[in-house]
C-alpha cells in the first residue's frame, strides 16, 4: 500500500467519504488515513472540510437511527482540535457553479472543490475520481493510494 503525499504543514481537505471510513474504521481506507490523522495529532496539519460534509455523513446514522454513530461524527466535525468546518459562503457557491458549468461534475461534489480551493488546501483527499479533473486541485484518491505499491 502507498501513502498519501502529504504537505508539511497546512491544510488537507477531506470529503464525506474519507469521514465516514474514519468513524466506521472502514478498512483498508483507515489505515491508508493513519498517517494523515497522526500528522493532525501532531499539529503538523489541519483538516478542512465542507459544511455539507455534516449533512452528507449524518445522513446514514440517521436512516438507521443509530444515536452512537451520530454523536461520533459530530464529535469529530465539530469537536476536533485540528477539523475545521468552512461554511458555504456565497463566494464558494458562485465559484461551485462554475466548476459545475465548466467541469460537468454533481452540485455537491462543486461545492467541496470549491471550499476546498477557496481555502487553499494542499491536498485534496476522497475516493471519487470525478475531482481529478478539477483544475488547481492536488487530489488524492484513496483507491489509487491503497493500489499503489
Amino acid at each position: 500500500m502507498g501513502a498519501i503525499a502529504l504537505p508539511e504543514s497546512g491544510a488537507v481537505y477531506l470529503d464525506a467519504n474519507s469521514i465516514i471510513y474514519t468513524i466506521e474504521g472502514v478498512e483498508p481506507y483507515l489505515t491508508a488515513l493513519d498517517p494523515l490523522w497522526d500528522a493532525v495529532q501532531a499539529r503538523a496539519l489541519t483538516i478542512a472540510t465542507s459544511d455539507l460534509t455534516l449533512l452528507e455523513v449524518l445522513v446514514g446514522p440517521i436512516k438507521k437511527g443509530d444515536k452512537s454513530l451520530e454523536r461520533d461524527f459530530r464529535a469529530l466535525l465539530q469537536g476536533s482540535q485540528g477539523v475545521r468546518l468552512i461554511p458555504i459562503s456565497h463566494a464558494i457557491l458562485e465559484r461551485a457553479a462554475a466548476l459545475r458549468a465548466t467541469m460537468n461534475i454533481k452540485t455537491p461534489d462543486a461545492i467541496h472543490a470549491a471550499t476546498s480551493l477557496a481555502v487553499g488546501c494542499a491536498v485534496f483527499v476522497t475516493n471519487d475520481l470525478a475531482f481529478k479533473k478539477v483544475p488547481g486541485l492536488s487530489v488524492a484518491v484513496l483507491s489509487d493510494v491503497i493500489a499503489s505499491p
